[in-house]
């Protein structure tokens, strides 16, 4: 792994604002393909991310899960001997420290971890980054993913790697909310090595498209614990 491919996905709704500071901040020197996966935004997000170097992969059906999926389509077209050994994921709203990327791969490079969490409840947060219900529903979901697998993470958060063969092997189906999830779920059902570290994390540019409202914040705790007890009960 030592000259690993990695590739990362970035989900994009009207982030025109934000989306070139988070590439600008991505390792140059560490990472190969940027894809933006523009989820039909109404602005010039796909402009403002193909000018700053990204690929833009659109999807129009709106969904973080159907933006994330899009963005492994694209990759899954990709000739076999252009596949990335890994796959970072991260939020287009400048909430996520690009700078950071070296050490969330690090654990993978070195270790033989197969999947790595970027813990915002381990690093230092912005005040008003996140919400109290935020912070409570992550606290709720890692729990119940203790008690019913047995593995230990502190924080869905949107900033995570993972190898690629991995990725594929837990055939990630959810097209919203339950995204990331249902990654770190099935990662315990499928008994990936998994490990978290520490990330800061900094209030987002523009207005959240879950946290914003109060109808987004209950939509998308319904649909965390809704994938999780899914999950459970299709073991």
């Amino acid at each position: 792994m030592a000259r690993a491919i990695i590739d990362v996905i970035i989900p994009a709704y009207n982030e025109e604002l934000s989306i070139a500071k988070v590439i600008r901040d991505i390792p140059k020197d560490l990472v190969r393909n940027i894809i933006v996966c523009n989820n039909n935004s109404s602005d010039a997000t796909a402009v403002v991310a193909s000018t700053a170097g990204a690929i833009v992969a659109d999807e129009p059906s709106p969904g973080y899960g159907n933006a994330c999926l899009r963005g492994m389509a694209y990759i899954e077209a990709l000739p076999s001997d252009e596949k990335p050994d890994i796959l970072v994921f991260m939020d287009g709203d400048y909430s996520d420290y690009g700078e950071e990327m070296y050490e969330l791969v690090k654990p993978i490079l070195d270790d033989g971890m197969e999947m790595v969490i970027g813990s915002r409840a381990l690093g230092r947060r912005e005040r008003g980054s996140m919400t109290t219900p935020q912070v409570f529903g992550n606290w709720l979901s890692t729990t119940l993913i203790r008690w019913l697998y047995g593995y230990r993470f502190t924080d869905l958060g949107p900033y995570r790697a993972i190898r690629y063969p991995s990725l594929l092997a837990l055939k990630m189906a959810d097209r919203n909310f339950g995204w990331t999830v249902e990654m770190q779920v099935k990662a315990a059902k499928h008994k990936l090595k998994t490990t978290e570290i520490a990330v800061n994390y900094r209030k987002r540019i523009g207005t959240s498209k879950v946290s914003g409202t109060i109808k987004g914040s209950i939509s998308a705790g319904y649909k965390i614990l809704w994938t999780i007890g899914k999950l459970w009960l299709n073991n």
